[in-house]
C-alpha cells in the first residue's frame, strides 16, 4: 500500500494557504508576502505559516488566537486553487490499475481534508484518508498512520509511506513502514532532508513507479 501526506506531498495547496495568510497580513496592515516565501512553510500547518507572516510562536500569547482567525480565512479558500503535483495522476492510476490501495495520512485537520480531497476527486478513490485530529497524537507519532492500516486491513510492514517533512518521516519509521521523501514537496534551505532517515528519496512523483515495479516483479 502507499500513503501519503497531503501539502506537499500528494496536493500542491501552498497558493491556497499563502492566498489565506497574505489575506490575514492585510487585515493586520501588513504588505502580502511572495509566494516563493511562504511555500517553504506550507508543510508545517498554521505554527510555520504564522512563524513566517508574523513572527509568532506556539509560546506567544496571541499565537491562539491568529490561529483561530487564520484558520478561518483558509476554510473560505482552501478550495480556491488546490492542484495535484505532476505525475500524482498517472501514479495514482497506476497504483489502482495494479490493485494496489493507496491513502492519505494528513496533519491538516479534518475539517479542511475532506472538502480539499472532495474537490479534486480523491475522496471517493483513496483507501483511507486520515486527518492530524482523528487520532490522540498528530505525526510524528505513528497515531494516525497506524489507524490508517487498520482502515485499509493492511500491515504497515506492507506500506510505504511518502512526505516531504521530517515528521512524515518520523511517523512512519515508528510506524515500522517504509519511508520516501518527496524532494519536490516543500522543503525549505535549512532542511536536512539526506539526515532523516528515509528508505528512499525522490524528485518527482513517478519515481514512485520504480518501487512500484519491484512489487509487482517480486509477486511474479
Amino acid at each position: 500500500m502507499m500513503l501519503f501526506d497531503l501539502d506537499g506531498t500528494l496536493v500542491d495547496t501552498a497558493h491556497d494557504l499563502g492566498y489565506a495568510l497574505n489575506l490575514q497580513r492585510v487585515r493586520h496592515g501588513l504588505a502580502e508576502l511572495p509566494l516563493e516565501v511562504i511555500r517553504p512553510y506550507a508543510s508545517h500547518g498554521s505554527k510555520g505559516l504564522l512563524a513566517i507572516g508574523f513572527n509568532l510562536s506556539d509560546a506567544d500569547d496571541a499565537f491562539a488566537d491568529m490561529r483561530d482567525e487564520y484558520l478561518a480565512i483558509y476554510d473560505q479558500v482552501l478550495t480556491r486553487k488546490p492542484v495535484l503535483f505532476d505525475g500524482i495522476s498517472e501514479l495514482l492510476v497506476t497504483l489502482e490499475a495494479n490493485n494496489i490501495p493507496w491513502g492519505v495520512v494528513t496533519n491538516k485537520p479534518r475539517r479542511f481534508t475532506q472538502p480539499l480531497m472532495q474537490s479534486i476527486g480523491l475522496l471517493a478513490r483513496a483507501a483511507c484518508v486520515v486527518s492530524g485530529d482523528d487520532a490522540a497524537r498528530p505525526k510524528p507519532y505513528p497515531d494516525t498512520l497506524l489507524m490508517a492500516c487498520k482502515q485499509a486491513g493492511v500491515s504497515p510492514q506492507q506500506c510505504w509511506y511518502v512526505g516531504d517533512a521530517e515528521r512524515d518521516i518520523q511517523a512512519g519509521k515508528a510506524a515500522g513502514m517504509q519511508t520516501v521523501v518527496a524532494l519536490y514537496g516543500y522543503l525549505s534551505e535549512t532542511d536536512q532532508p539526506e539526515a532523516w532517515g528515509a528508505d528512499q528519496t525522490i524528485q518527482a512523483p513517478l519515481d514512485l513507479l520504480a518501487f512500484v515495479n519491484l512489487k509487482l516483479s517480486a509477486t511474479c
